[in-house]
């Protein structure tokens, strides 16, 4: 199997690998040559070499856009450099088994009581408690009108719901953010990809128009030999 030597490394590569610095974009080109001074259009590098210096390009666009890299473009890059899935490194931690106990009653209580269902119980309890100590007990009962002591099970039961209820927003407030997060990286790695994506199918164009004009070249040189053998022929039979 053909082979050849990389400029950048020394290292020996399959023909297949090959990549001619003619064909690079200008601004992966610098970036190549600020490493390697003698890299230069004639040079020869190896595929996984320039996508080295692309991943290299792409943190530096990063950098001018943003000022700093943080944690999410960080993430966001390795998951380039691994070729992972976003979705599947930084899913959202949304499981009820990775909650405390606090917050998944929390979660259920805040469900329950922001139901129908809910509604519908606690209306049919308190007109069981109304009619069976005005009807039944004649309003002689353990909670007479005007029913002080389901007053004070009321104003308790609204005390401890809205705190419960506010907790359970707190969580799908951090639910929401983290969905945030992961949209921005999404997005970011998109937009990256694409940008990757664009330097490859230039890539392609030019190494493909290369092969063109080599066959070109290929087919005159044929011509020119057909040519040549007619010219001897008709002489000779001259």
């Amino acid at each position: 199997m053909k082979t050849f030597i990389s400029n950048i490394s020394q290292k020996e590569f399959l023909e297949s690998e090959k990549v001619d610095a003619k064909i690079i974009r200008k601004s992966i080109f610098e970036i190549i040559q600020k490493d390697h001074k003698d890299f230069n259009r004639n040079s020869l590098i190896s595929i996984s070499e320039l996508n080295q210096y692309r991943e290299k390009y792409i943190a530096q666009y990063l950098m001018n856009e943003v000022g700093e890299l943080s944690k999410l473009e960080e993430d966001v890059l390795k998951t380039l450099k691994n070729h992972e899935i976003i979705s599947s490194k930084n899913s959202l931690d949304l499981d009820a088994a990775n909650f405390t106990f606090g917050q998944r009653l929390a979660d259920k209580i805040a469900a329950f009581g922001g139901s129908w269902k809910f509604i519908i119980i606690f209306g049919f309890f308190i007109l069981i408690w109304i009619f069976s100590n005005i009807i039944f007990l004649l309003n002689k009962g353990f909670d007479p009108y005007p029913f002080i002591l389901l007053n004070l099970i009321l104003s308790c039961l609204a005390a401890l719901q809205a705190p419960v209820i506010m907790m359970s927003q707190n969580r799908q407030e951090d639910k929401d953010r983290e969905r945030s997060k992961q949209d921005y990286m999404v997005n970011l790695k998109s937009e990256l990809e694409i940008r990757m994506l664009h330097e490859k199918i230039d890539h392609l164009i030019i190494h493909q128009q290369q092969e063109l004009l080599n066959i070109q070249q290929v087919q005159v040189e044929m011509m020119e030999d057909i040519m040549k053998q007619l010219s001897a022929n008709k002489k000779e039979e001259k």
